[in-house]
């Protein structure tokens, strides 16, 4: 891996965590194409960026359970519940073809997109009249 792709890939990292921060999205309608423009598959960008986000489920974990808000039966459930949709997940997606699952990705995206326009039209962002 060259420098070069080092630092796009910290480039487009940094602008993907500002606009999801500033959209209020997940990184990960952001981080996975960020993945796909620096030359990943669309499988490995969507197993990468979830692979991305275990670091912050332990700290938000942690922190919470120090707050006294975390349930550990119900926890567990979650976890135990959350690896066995992950192992279907994986079934389902690698036996479709690339193309349908960049489809399947992009319609996604247009459906987070849509819920943004209509959460910001509903919470009356647009100015009163008198």
């Amino acid at each position: 891996m060259s420098a070069e792709t080092i630092v796009a890939a910290v480039a487009l990292g940094v602008a993907a965590g500002v606009l999801a921060g500033m959209f209020g999205v997940g990184g990960g309608i952001l981080f996975v194409p960020t993945l796909l423009g620096l030359g990943l598959g669309q499988l490995d960008a969507e197993a990468t960026s979830l692979l991305a986000i275990l670091p912050t489920v332990a700290a938000g974990t942690w922190r919470q359970h120090r707050y006294g808000n975390l349930r550990p039966r119900l926890a567990l459930v979650v976890g135990v519940s959350s690896v066995v949709g992950v192992q279907v997940g994986v079934l389902i997606a690698t036996s479709l073809p690339e193309h349908v699952l960049r489809r399947l990705f992009g319609v996604l995206v247009l459906a987070v997109a849509a819920q943004l326009a209509w959460r910001s039209r509903s919470r009356g962002t647009y100015p009163s009249r008198p």
